[in-house]
């Protein structure tokens, strides 16, 4: 279940909470918040999840750039060596070379780059969701013990 419609169901039950006379506390139904709390308990480790296969994902983008930038660096020598083998083409054939490799060098920097900032962007994502969720689960629980103290 998503974290955020927990957040949404947890805010609905103060909602909908009596109101103690003079005071800004409520009453809270404890079957319902306890259920809410366990649902959380359950959701926010899918949360976790998620941001791991992000992450496994960037690994994965990050591996596949790779193999495609020694593919293309195999490619290039193997290029550049049938060139330097023809005499009269020996100057293109280095000029060439050197394209390929730079190029090869900046498609695969581009990639790690955009896959860095993806991982960056939803990993940032959830963190301040999972602080926001954190932060009203502790007024949650905080309001809580202020209304039935022990």
């Amino acid at each position: 279940m998503d974290i955020l419609h927990l957040v949404d169901r947890l805010e609905e039950l103060f909602n909908e909470s009596r109101p103690l006379p003079f005071t800004h506390l409520v009453m809270v139904d404890e079957d319902r918040m306890l259920d809410l709390i366990d649902q959380m308990r359950v959701a926010i480790p899918e949360e976790i999840k998620k941001a791991q296969q992000i992450t496994t994902d960037k690994d994965r983008i990050m591996a596949k750039a790779q193999e495609e930038a020694n593919r293309l660096l195999a490619m290039a020598r193997e290029k550049k060596e049938q060139m330097v083998e023809q005499d009269e083409k020996v100057q293109s054939a280095h000029a060439r070379a050197r394209a390929i490799i730079e190029q090869a060098n900046v498609d695969a920097e581009a990639i790690r780059v955009g896959a860095d900032k993806y991982a960056l962007e939803k990993l940032t994502s959830m963190e301040a969701q999972l602080e926001r969720l954190m932060g009203e689960i502790r007024n949650g629980i905080r309001e809580l013990q202020d209304a039935n103290p022990k």
